[in-house]
Parts: C-alpha cells; sequence; structure tokens
C-alpha cells in the first residue's frame, strides 16, 4: 500500500507540475522567418481584398457601432476557450499594424505567428491554401485609404486563454508551415476545384463540423466534416448547433436546388423562408457562379445523417406589437436583445429620421445600403407588421 501511494503521490506530483508549466508558460512563442514581400498596391487588388477581408476579418475584428476593424469580443467564441478579442488591424502604428511590414501580416496570416513571434490560437484561420494574388489582395486592402482600415486610436484588449487552450496549443494548436511553393488559385471554369478552394479558405469546416478542438487539415479529414451539429454561441449567449450541410436529404441540404442554396448564402433565408440564424454571415460579396462552386462541391462531399439539437434560445411568444415581430422572425439572433450586434440598431433613428425610410431599408436592405447583410425581409415579414416593427427599433436607440 505504501508503494502505490507513492507511486500515486508520484504522478499526482508530476500532473501538477505539468499543470503549472502550461498554466505559466501560457500561449508559446516560435522562431520567426523572414518573409521577403512587398505588395503593390492597386485599386483591383483593393477591391478584391476588400471582398476577402469582408468574407474573413470584418465578422470578428469589425466593430459593430463604427464599421472599422478595431477588434471587439467575440461573443460567439467557445465558451471553454475563454474570453477572447479580436485585435484592432487599422493602420495605427502603435495601437494597429501600421508599423507592420507586408511579409510579417502574411506570416501571420498563413502560419498564425505574429510579428512577436507568439502564436494566435484559433479562431484565428490560418490560411495556408489562399492564393498569393488573393493574400496580396488582402494586404492592399489593409494598406488603402478604406475607411474601416484608416489609423483608428483604439486600445487592443487582451484575451484571457483558459488552460484548455493553453495545452491544446502545446499538443495540437500548431503554427501552419509558409508554403515554399507559389500558390494558384484553381481556373474558375473547374467548378470542383474552385468550389473546393472557396469552401477551404472560407473556412466552412471549422462551423459546420463536429467540433472546434477536432478540426483538422486537410479539412476533410475533421471529424463529422460538413455533418454540423458544432455548438456555437448566439449574441445572448445561448447555445446554438451548426447546421448539416451535406447532401444528406432527411437533415441535410440534400433537398435544396442551386437557387436556394444562394438564397440561404446571400440573403439569409431557408427554402421555408425561416431565416438563417447568427453566427452565419450573409455571404453578399460571393458571385452567383462562386456559390455554385461551392455548391457543386458539397454536392461531392459524403453524406452524413447529423440532425442537430434545437437552440436554446426559441421565438418569445409573450410579447406584443413591434416587440414581438423583432423576435418572431429572431431579429435578436443578430442584433441581440439591445439592438447591439454585427450592427449597431440604435444608430437607426439618425439614420432613418422617419419609420417609413427605415421601413423601406428592412423590406430590401441593399437598395438604400449597396452590399448589405441584412436580409430582405420584403416577402417575408407581413405589411401590418412593417410598422410597428420599425417603431420598435427605432425605440432601442432611446432606450
Amino acid at each position: 500500500m505504501r508503494w502505490v501511494l507513492v507511486v500515486l503521490a508520484a504522478i499526482a506530483a508530476v500532473l501538477f507540475a505539468g499543470f503549472l508549466f502550461i498554466e505559466i508558460r501560457g500561449i508559446p512563442s516560435y522562431p520567426l522567418e523572414r518573409i521577403e514581400l512587398k505588395v503593390e498596391v492597386t485599386p483591383e487588388r483593393v477591391a478584391r481584398g476588400k471582398k476577402w477581408a469582408n468574407l474573413l476579418c470584418s465578422e470578428c475584428h469589425g466593430d459593430p457601432t463604427t464599421q472599422r476593424l478595431t477588434g471587439k469580443l467575440m461573443v460567439d467564441a467557445p465558451p471553454e476557450f475563454g474570453p477572447l478579442y479580436a485585435k484592432n488591424i487599422t493602420q495605427h502604428p502603435d495601437k494597429g499594424i501600421g508599423k507592420w511590414t507586408d511579409g510579417e501580416i502574411a506570416y501571420l496570416i498563413r502560419t498564425g505567428v505574429s510579428r512577436t513571434g507568439k502564436y494566435v490560437p484559433p479562431p484565428m484561420p490560418k490560411l495556408t491554401g489562399l492564393a498569393d494574388e488573393d493574400l496580396a489582395s488582402i494586404i492592399a486592402f489593409l494598406r488603402s485609404g478604406d475607411p474601416a482600415v484608416v489609423a483608428a486610436d483604439v486600445d487592443d484588449r487582451e484575451s484571457e486563454p483558459t488552460f484548455l487552450v493553453k495545452f491544446l496549443c502545446l499538443v495540437a494548436f500548431k503554427p501552419k508551415p509558409y508554403p515554399k511553393q507559389p500558390l494558384v488559385a484553381p481556373s474558375t471554369g473547374d467548378k470542383l476545384a474552385f468550389g473546393k478552394y472557396l469552401a477551404d479558405n472560407l473556412e466552412c469546416y471549422q462551423c459546420h463540423s463536429k467540433d472546434f478542438k477536432s478540426n483538422r487539415q486537410p479539412p476533410e479529414t475533421s471529424d463529422g466534416y460538413m455533418g454540423g451539429s458544432n455548438m456555437m454561441l448566439d449574441l445572448a449567449g445561448k447555445k446554438i448547433y451548426t447546421p448539416n450541410i451535406t447532401m444528406e436529404e432527411a437533415t441535410g441540404i440534400g433537398k435544396w436546388s442551386d437557387a436556394e442554396f444562394r438564397r440561404a448564402m446571400k440573403e439569409g433565408f431557408r427554402p421555408d423562408d425561416s431565416p438563417v440564424l447568427y453566427p452565419m454571415p450573409k455571404y453578399v460579396e460571393l458571385t452567383d457562379d462562386e456559390l455554385n462552386s461551392i455548391y457543386a462541391y458539397l454536392k461531392t462531399v459524403p453524406k452524413l445523417t447529423a440532425r442537430r439539437p434545437p437552440a436554446e434560445a426559441q421565438p418569445r411568444t409573450d410579447l406584443k406589437g413591434g416587440e414581438a415581430t423583432f423576435y418572431k422572425y429572431r431579429c435578436d439572433s443578430c442584433h441581440g436583445e439591445t439592438g447591439v450586434g454585427s450592427c449597431d440598431l440604435r444608430q437607426s433613428g439618425k439614420k432613418f429620421p422617419t419609420p417609413e425610410l427605415l421601413t423601406a431599408f428592412i423590406k430590401n436592405p441593399q437598395s438604400v445600403v449597396p452590399n448589405a447583410k441584412m436580409p430582405p425581409w420584403a416577402k417575408v415579414i407581413k405589411d401590418e407588421e412593417l410598422g410597428p416593427l420599425a417603431d420598435y427599433v427605432r425605440s432601442l436607440g432611446e432606450k
């Protein structure tokens, strides 16, 4: 019994020492590789880079009130990862990335290692497969005069990674190698290859596979690849589960047409007119051909039967008037209970001085704001519900 106790005490001591080592060391740092890169900023690259930045960066780094890439609390990050903050990536020389070289930006995007050598764990993507020209376009956009990236005097807030994140950074989360060969995007004429390129670099698998912690490279080796049921959080901190986007007919999107898929991706509505809920963004930047290519690729993904659990938050039935409409159509999914979510509804009264102007925006946002990610509600919300809804939205600013 004495020897058993000695062995158990030794094991406990080793485990405790390991815990202390991981906890004190924190997120590791790595040697830096100097990347010689100087991106020529052209209007074409800035336009394409803005598209990629809207697809990849804005969801995490965009402030919902200012729409500038100054960072924010990532409320939908896995709770077991701890409070996570996206960084200020505007051109501010001290509080942003204004002093970073093009090579340092490229190295972070490719490998996940910052210019200080410190590793940035998920959900920061590591775009090892993004074509060189698309990467150069993102950097050109970050160097441009676009209001989203001009220098903003906003302090970063430090993330508070949990022991789990620190442990995973020891055994699973590692920097990706910087590509040694030039990377070229597949031809748009090859729908399957181009669709896989888009799906991989938009990281569809990260959310739509089984669990963030079991995602791998290459993406198709992740557990439950594209089968969904990954637990995420909405803006109120309630659990929501990602859908199955394989072509399985009963639980996936096997019955969807390509037009229905495009509508879900760009407008945010399923074939039955129910809204696609946050944290799924609206990919208004993608062309029909690009979405058709993603759809063509998804048709080749092995079908999985994965019926996701219901979301923790359900439509409320205890309300009246415009507030009832707000929750009936799950506006709270994107805007939260206070109106501050993916964009700040409290500003509606200033942007739209009359209820009629706001109603017109709700019905067809892109007719008022090009490339707005707000779904067009004209054919979904009943006409008699629009006026009270507009009044309620305007009241959020007053509150």
